[in-house]
């Protein structure tokens, strides 16, 4: 009998997910459209983002999206376990989970994004299929699920595969929902089913009016396309995508006030897309402020704290705002984001049920991507303009840009691109698209000034046994 892979036992555990939560998916974000049962799956894709045990395991590293944010900021080194006394992200930081496909580390970001992207899928084909000519809020519900699918592919191939490399081998593309399990695909098929998606959903969710911050909108899909644009090296193209959020989006940069007044609150100014968390979202201890907040009931609090690796910490320069963000220390550990990330109440170990907002992009972004494309397509005095100005929000001086060469340029703009987007799972994509080395500092407990290759074996996943074993097509 032909085993069935964990992709195709999702359709059914969606189904039963949505037939058990159906109370819970009237929480936001919502968006009204034609059909109630689109509405319904559409509801339930944002908040799969959200919900615990959506990687398929009680694991408290298995709390949606902002879980492998995690992940990926400990894999480019840039943030430090500071304990281990509970042990999750362990074998994360210790670099031993991303060489042994049976951990689950592999299997539980495989797992949820597969399960965004059937959920997706789902959606679609509920409108009609990838091909169906819409209007009104039908149209602008295809942007959003075709921006959210080609969200979840470019994760995959980020945490998947060691680099940029349009030949090789990748992962699976599942354009609609079935039960047949795939084939790995070209990366190039990959990018190109991503960049199309996201150009679709561009022009579907052109007039769109979102009601709040949780839902995708036109500017949130041209950011995930400059993204998967400077993951293949495509750096004109990123010029052009990112350039245009700068210059037309109605975000401002974030202040020099709001780096250090608490990355909690989705009304936030410049953030573009985030989730209002509530009391009813139900999370405690198993979610993201849990496990990076000492102001949380949970681990960063209890044992396992999660600090800034200390050669970043020294490269902040001593007129940068942004050093105050990491000055906190707690049970001996340094460098602790106590003024970047914090419940607003400062208790230590306070916040018993998540009340605190999660981010998933700010206009700051595309800011410094806009300048990092510009340096590498060699237009440096423009690169350094837009670097400047966004610097000018965090540094007393700046002027020091202007003797930079373009080696040195890019390099500090990639520098501070670490530094800005510290815990925000940014950093990561940063390393592979620049190509880095990182040197790990001297608080780090495993590796201790060892360095890594942005493409060495240990610095990505797997994909994991249980797909090996279920999908005889990869």
């Amino acid at each position: 009998m032909k085993k069935i892979s964990i992709f195709s036992l999702m359709i059914l555990l969606l189904a039963v997910t949505g037939a058990c939560r159906e109370e819970f998916l009237q929480t936001e974000p919502t968006e009204t459209v034609s059909s109630p049962s689109a509405e319904f799956k559409l509801n339930g894709l944002y908040l799969l983002m959200v919900e615990t045990a959506t990687g398929g395991t009680t694991g408290h590293d298995d709390f949606g999206q902002k879980g492998y944010d995690i992940y990926t900021d400990l894999l480019s080194s840039d943030m430090v376990l500071g304990g281990t006394t509970y042990g999750w992200y362990s074998n994360i930081a210790n670099y031993s989970a991303p060489v042994d496909f049976t951990t689950n580390p592999n299997y539980i970001p495989w797992r949820y994004y597969y399960k965004l992207i059937n959920a997706a899928n789902d959606v679609i084909e509920g409108l009609g299929g990838n091909d169906a000519q819409l209007s009104g809020t039908d149209k602008y519900a295809m942007g959003q699920a075709k921006a959210i699918r080609a969200y979840a592919y470019y994760n995959l191939l980020q945490l998947y595969t060691p680099k940029y490399d349009a030949a090789a081998l990748s992962i699976p593309i599942y354009k609609e929902v079935t039960a047949q399990s795939g084939p790995k695909a070209p990366q190039s098929e990959v990018y190109d089913f991503m960049i199309d998606d996201l150009t679709k959903s561009i022009a579907l969710l052109d007039g769109f009016t979102r009601k709040n911050k949780g839902i995708v909108d036109k500017n949130v899909a041209k950011g995930i396309l400059a993204y998967v644009y400077a993951a293949k090296g495509d750096y004109p193209k990123v010029v052009q995508v990112a350039g245009d959020l700068v210059s037309t989006s109605p975000y401002p940069l974030t202040t020099k006030a709001q780096a250090t007044g608490g990355f909690n609150r989705l009304e936030t100014a410049s953030w573009m897309w985030g989730f209002d968390i509530t009391l009813d979202n139900d999370l405690d201890l198993i979610s993201w402020w849990g496990q990076v907040d000492i102001f949380t009931y949970s681990y960063a609090w209890a044992g396992d704290p999660k600090a800034m690796d200390e050669n970043l910490y020294n490269s902040i320069r001593a007129d940068d705002v942004r050093k105050t963000q990491f000055d906190g220390s707690y049970e001996g550990v340094e460098y602790l984001p106590t003024n970047k990330f914090f419940d607003p109440n400062r208790e230590i170990g306070g916040q018993r049920v998540i009340e605190t907002d999660y981010i998933y992009m700010r206009i700051d972004e595309f800011h410094m991507l806009y300048a990092e494309a510009l340096a590498k397509t060699g237009q440096i005095g423009l690169a350094k303009t837009v670097y400047k100005n966004f610097l000018s929000n965090r540094l007393t001086d700046t002027s020091y840009i202007d003797g930079l060469s373009e080696p040195q340029l890019i390099a500090d703009i990639y520098t501070n691109t670490r530094i800005e987007f510290w815990g925000e799972g940014k950093t990561y994509s940063a390393l592979k698209r620049n190509k880095a080395t990182v040197t790990r500092g001297a608080n780090h407990l495993f590796y201790e000034g060892q360095s890594f290759n942005y493409d060495d074996n240990r610095l990505y996943l797997k994909i994991p046994q249980a797909e090996v074993i279920a999908n005889p097509n990869l």
